[in-house]
């Protein structure tokens, strides 16, 4: 596993240091500029979009989703451990800064998105007992004709499968035992078990099963962990304008705190901000336009506008929550980290004998950090989050990579079953595995499932861009209309 482990931080690095991050921003910047930057202009239709006729039962449909429901599906698996366990990995090792990257990844992550949504609804497809298909391998074939099309798709189809379907179980289920057993002493492997068996009665239940149970646990789950994470925030008020100015000074100086060249440190700010928030916001991967192709909408833009959202609730708010309480309670004055810098810094973070790491840095902090009537559930809140957030990107991820199987193998229901079997099997795994080879293969697999994903948004660009040039000119003309009167 060491050997392993080594190689595959070797491959990672070559990837989030230089193609991730060259990918994800570059795309993110075109279709910021070529839909005249649609995550401003249309923001605050897609929070009416999301939030005019919120409701936590959407109902049953023939087929697809409501809007909502698919917005609350992408969400169960955009709000997962990326949320709290990688961004405090970010910070820890990229320092406070890293979380500036993260919005920036974010903000451009929201057009981005925007495009995948539009082609998802424009290339999905109803199959004959009425049931919607529809994801990046149908906008990919539309994108490239003929054998390189299929070469594509099949290659994004089997890399999302290990990606999500398994080897992200894995990294979701690990850090559902691993907090578990640390704030409880539950043995990981009776996690395990107990996992396995509830998500195999949901992924039975198909689509409309896990909507259902989306819908209801994301509003839920989003609501718990910012009450919390604002009574650290409150606790440590006086703290917040400091939290900023560290984010921001970071972001630009990251060699003050980490040490090294001034290139190395924010080269490492900058890949940590951008693989994490991959991780988290998912924008440019190929995942969440599984569940937006199932949405039933009047056209394309409606589904785009709620995807952007679904990656402010991710980043904006849920992950930069976690990042305000790590650094307001362990970068600040008085904090565990305060005044270290250097080797001492990389000493306290990082390496087998750190003080602390992206596993128990969110646990120490609200157990140090609530009220002294409270302390005593620091660990036992945290656990209980990661349980939320962790068991709906599992039933997420699931439903995606069983979209893709279906794809593979032509809907054979053999073949399903026989991969739900095995994400059921990794999911116990994962609870027994280090930490920190699951997140590495994981990691592995999302950046393979963004260049196939790029490929084709770009070659499709125009498409989304009729898009939201029209949604402009209607939104322009209602404006219009309503002053003549």
């Amino acid at each position: 596993m060491d050997q392993l482990l080594k190689i595959v931080q070797t491959i990672n690095a070559y990837l989030s240091d230089y193609i991730l991050i060259i990918l994800l921003v570059g795309t993110g910047l075109f279709f910021t500029i070529k839909t005249r930057f649609v995550q401003v202009r249309c923001f605050g239709e897609g929070m009416r979009s999301v939030f005019g006729g919120f409701s936590l039962h959407g109902g049953k449909h023939e087929s697809g989703l409501s809007s909502f429901q698919a917005l609350a599906t992408a969400i169960a698996a955009q709000v997962g451990t990326g949320n709290i366990v990688g961004a405090s990995g970010a910070i820890l090792i990229g320092g406070p800064g890293a979380i500036f990257w993260m919005w920036v990844i974010a903000f451009l992550g929201m057009a981005t998105i925007y495009a995948e949504a539009v082609l998802a609804q424009e290339t999905r497809v109803v199959d004959k007992n009425g049931e919607v298909h529809g994801g990046p391998v149908y906008y990919i074939k539309k994108a490239f004709k003929g054998g390189f099309g299929k070469f594509l798709a099949t290659f994004f189809a089997v890399a999302i499968t290990l990606a999500l379907g398994f080897m992200g179980a894995m990294v979701q289920s690990n850090s559902i035992a691993e907090s578990c057993n640390t704030a409880f002493g539950i043995p990981t492997w009776i996690v395990g078990v107990i996992l396995a068996v509830i998500c195999a009665v949901i992924f039975i239940g198909g689509i409309q099963r896990i909507a259902s149970v989306a819908e209801k646990i994301v509003p839920l789950m989003a609501i718990l962990f910012l009450f919390g994470g604002l009574i650290v925030l409150i606790t440590n008020i006086t703290r917040i304008p400091e939290t900023f100015g560290m984010i921001f000074r970071y972001a630009f100086t990251p060699n003050a705190l980490i040490g090294g060249g001034i290139g190395m440190a924010i080269k490492t700010a900058v890949s940590q901000g951008a693989k994490r928030g991959l991780f988290s916001n998912e924008a440019g991967m190929g995942s969440t336009p599984h569940a937006h192709a199932m949405a039933n909408v009047k056209k394309p833009h409606d589904q785009g506008v709620t995807a952007m959202i679904g990656v402010f609730i991710d980043t904006f708010i849920v992950l930069t929550m976690t990042a305000l309480v790590v650094i307001t309670s362990l970068y600040t004055e008085g904090g565990l980290l305060s005044g270290l810098t250097g080797d001492a810094y990389i000493a306290a973070t990082q390496g087998s004998t750190a003080l602390l790491t992206k596993a128990n840095a969110m646990q120490l902090v609200c157990t140090n950090g609530f009220p002294s009537f409270m302390s005593g559930i620091g660990n036992g809140f945290v656990a209980i989050c990661l349980l939320f957030f962790a068991f709906t990107t599992i039933i997420g991820w699931n439903f995606f990579g069983k979209i893709n199987v279906q794809y593979l193998f032509k809907n054979n229901k053999i073949a399903t079953l026989v991969y739900s079997i095995i994400a059921i099997a990794f999911i116990f795994l994962g609870t027994l595995l280090s930490n920190d080879l699951v997140w590495e293969l994981t990691d592995f697999f999302n950046y393979l499932m963004v260049i196939p994903n790029v490929i084709a948004l770009i070659a499709l660009s125009g498409i989304v861009v009729e898009s939201a040039k029209g949604a402009y000119a209607l939104k322009q003309s209602k404006k219009n209309d309503k002053q003549d009167k």
